[in-house]
């Protein structure tokens, strides 16, 4: 029985060595890195079905490398062979190109959320503008969160923040009864956009 044990486990890591295994680097580091690297050879390119993917490591294991994510690229099984435990002196040239792509996408990603937070304030500051008219004419009320988020917004989109004012401050003046002055505002806004 002892002696079976034995052959099972050596038979297995020499199965796993052959194949190119390595036990120690986890599925989900593994699915990690070919992710990263865009599930390519980060040497010749080609990916799945043309080629079986195994994680390379860039400062081989037998030199002191570790299984972390900095230190694993993706490689398919016969660069993988080919390089067997030569050191990468430097990040191959497709997974550099990565790189750099991912650091311009996540600039450009940081330009546009930082535009889309300009343009947030300048309609929240655009609505308060027009709110703050209705609130001179009617001291003791206020419009509703929801009148102000999507009736004002939707009419921003079309109309210019000045002639909303103006809207607004005409349908004050025109009710006398402040339930009445969001009917009447609409209805004007509205009939601009009609008129265009």
């Amino acid at each position: 029985m002892y002696q079976a044990s034995v052959v099972l486990v050596v038979a297995t890591g020499f199965l796993a060595f052959f194949r190119g295994i390595n036990m120690s680097v986890s599925k989900k580091i593994r699915f990690e890195v070919f992710k990263r690297d865009g599930f390519r050879c980060a040497y010749c390119g080609k990916s799945p079905p043309e080629v079986s993917l195994e994680c390379d490591h860039i400062e081989p294991v037998s030199k002191g490398g570790k299984d972390d994510l900095n230190n694993l690229i993706t490689a398919c099984f016969d660069c993988n062979r080919g390089k067997t435990n030569i050191r990468l002196d430097k990040i191959p040239a497709k997974l550099q190109e990565n790189s750099e792509i991912l650091k311009e996408q996540e600039a450009q990603l940081a330009e546009y959320r930082k535009f889309l937070k300009k343009i947030e304030r300048r309609i929240a500051k655009d609505i308060k503008q027009i709110s703050d008219v209705y609130t001179e004419f009617f001291p003791e009320y206020e419009l509703s969160t929801t009148f102000k988020q999507v009736s004002i917004k939707r009419f921003l989109k079309s109309i210019s923040c000045q002639e909303i004012v103006d809207a607004m401050s005409k349908a004050c003046s025109v009710t006398q009864n402040h339930n009445d002055t969001p009917m009447y505002f609409c209805g004007i806004c509205w009939n601009i956009i009609k008129e265009r």
